[in-house]
């Protein structure tokens, strides 16, 4: 196959609208895969303020196989910093709880440890949007602040889009192949395609208070990246809590403070922002600089189908919801990792456009199992409230007189007591998903289920265990091996890098002989990995373990991580095994 449009007729092929954490890794996916990519943004910069920021496994290892994993490490807090999460009614008032969190607690490390080698952190969009963006400048990827999308036209051969310089004031258009809209929570992309949506936005008002002040004598003993304080007026998206968020250890902060959005916005001066602040730490006389202040909704909605035609959307602009979970950005940047290979290898002629068909199919759950999460544990604060009686809008004595309840040294003390330990256990949910941010399983035409295979049991929670599993339409699981140089590396390090790997061990000879044959046929490059050899030994049998097919089986590994295709043993023949090979690269391949 072969692109069948001229080079010239484009501008360039793709044009990703938004520089975000989904528009980012977008372009910086393309440039690495050598595709021609224009990125806009209406902006004169990237990120002004910290918003998304919880960085989890799933993300890193997207930014590993990126090779700038090592640049979100060096400027995130490491995991060590992150939990416990703090329930109080100030940062220097009475401390009400504290919960285990991002796989910090001694059970979970080991969970979280032994399933990636990347560890989550906190890393605040205003240092992700550069590593992305720069990098994807530096890698070939045009970039152009202050320049705003109108409109776009689309037909069978390209977009065309319609975009204003807001440094000049003048318009111009630009022809690609395809458009990726990844423009925010009010995309004008989604919403000029005519996406689907359901569920409703705007179902309450938070605001967002940026300051700078010395905390560590309140933190440094207890670090957290929330700091969640109960106190009158801080309905914060109607939960109830006031939010102490640490942006930098201990003197960077983003405050979230509530307020009914059934009334007309707040008008916060800095001198109101400072009073907010002085409250939910505490400290009357604390020294506080105000940075910013703005106002967001808690909304609940998501896109049933992310594309039309030649035009895709990814990030916000097709999931939009409270920031619970820390989600938002991470399946930003999944999205981008999901799409970016296959627009690759249809521009370059190696699939066929109904790849792309497949991302909508597999990212769309995705995007409503994180919108549905992410609301639900908003509302998972109710049992705390109740346990103490008190609920949203609650005045001081009533928060008052409910923790005295709680520490009554009666039956009636004791029994709420276990319920709120019971409470605090179901924010689990919120603050140790590893299920739900690892365990995605797609189902698409990219992937080939096993055809003898019973359907997926889960004899464990699936929203808080990640279980690795070689099923087609999981994620290769991460096991360690060891290099030539004695060098333990990872099983996801020996595939990605924007192409198919095949897997399989030592005695999978005719695998390697197949891989090789179908790559000259359909004129695709295949990466073959023998685990056992020198440059990847199982030191350590983790691989024989986690890789559910026995030594000469195989594993169609994609760009993206996710397992294509497996056979647990090898064919009689190596004509078999060729001819499975690629039938099988043919049907992921829509070839």
């Amino acid at each position: 196959m072969t692109p069948t449009d001229t080079h010239d007729t484009y501008d360039t092929d793709v044009l990703v609208v938004g520089s975000g954490p989904a528009g980012g890794s977008a372009a910086l996916l393309l440039a690495t895969y050598g595709i021609r990519t224009l990125l806009v943004t209406k902006y004169g910069w990237l990120a002004n303020t910290p918003r998304a920021h919880i960085t989890n496994q799933r993300t890193m290892e997207v930014l590993r196989d990126l090779g700038v994993e090592s640049e979100a490490l060096a400027v995130g807090s490491p995991s060590h910093l992150m939990g416990d999460t703090v329930l109080c009614t100030a940062l220097t008032g009475h401390e009400i709880g504290r919960i285990r969190s991002w796989g910090t607690g001694p059970a979970s490390a080991t969970e979280y440890a032994s399933k990636s080698p990347s560890p989550m952190i906190d890393l605040p969009q205003t240092y992700l949007e550069p590593i992305l963006v720069s990098n994807a400048a530096a890698r070939g990827a045009k970039v152009r602040f202050d320049t705003e999308f109108l409109s776009f036209t689309q037909d069978d051969d390209g977009v065309t889009a319609l975009l204003r310089d807001r440094v000049r004031g003048d318009e111009f258009t630009v022809r690609a192949r395809y458009l990726i809209g990844a423009d925010g929570g009010r995309s004008t992309v989604a919403e000029q395609l005519g996406l689907p949506f359901d569920g409703r936005m705007a179902k309450a008002g938070s605001m967002n208070i940026v300051f700078k002040a010395d905390l560590a004598q309140y933190c440094a003993h207890r670090p957290s990246v929330l700091y969640w304080v109960l106190q009158p007026g801080a309905e914060t998206g109607g939960i109830g809590m006031g939010l102490v968020r640490m942006v930098r250890p201990w003197n960077e902060w983003l405050l979230v403070w509530g307020y009914d959005i059934e009334q007309p916005p707040p008008q916060v001066d800095e001198e109101a922002a400072r009073q907010i602040v002085r409250d939910l730490i505490g400290d009357p006389e604390l020294p506080v600089e105000i940075t910013s202040t703005s106002l967001w909704t808690v909304n609940h909605s998501y896109a049933t189908t992310y594309s039309s035609g030649r035009v895709f959307c990814a990030g916000d602009a097709v999931h939009r919801h409270p920031p619970s979970n820390g989600l938002g950005s991470n399946t930003s940047v999944q999205d981008s990792y999901n799409l970016a290979w296959k627009l690759a290898m249809v521009i370059r002629g190696e699939a066929g456009p109904e790849l792309l068909e497949t991302y909508s199919a597999e990212r769309a759950p995705v995007g409503r199992q994180i919108v549905e999460r992410a609301n639900l544990s908003r509302d998972q604060f109710g049992p705390i409230f109740d346990v103490l009686g008190v609920g949203a809008g609650s005045d001081e004595e009533a928060i008052t007189e409910g923790l005295a309840a709680l520490g009554a040294r009666t039956p009636e003390g004791a029994k709420k007591r276990r319920r709120l330990e019971e409470a605090v256990q179901l924010k689990n949910y919120e603050f140790n998903a590893h299920g739900v941010e690892m365990n995605q399983r797609y189902v698409s035409s990219a992937v080939l289920p096993d055809e003898d295979l019973a359907e997926e049991v889960w004899d464990q929670d699936r929203e808080l265990l990640h279980r690795p599993t070689t099923r087609p339409g999981a994620k290769l699981p991460h096991a360690w091996l060891v290099d030539e140089q004695g060098e333990r590396v990872s099983t996801l390090d020996v595939v990605g890098s924007g192409a198919f790997t095949v897997l399989t061990g030592l005695s999978g000879d005719v695998w390697d002989t197949a891989a090789s044959a179908c790559g000259r046929t359909l004129g695709v490059p295949l990466r073959v990995v023998r685990v056992g050899e020198d440059n990847s030994r199982d030191a350590y049998g983790e691989w024989s373990r986690v890789s559910e097919i026995a030594e000469d089986g195989v594993l169609l590994v994609r760009p993206d991580g996710h397992v294509a295709w497996r056979r647990a043993t090898a064919p009689d023949t190596a004509a078999a095994a060729q001819d499975e090979l690629l039938g099988a690269l043919r049907r992921v391949l829509a070839r």
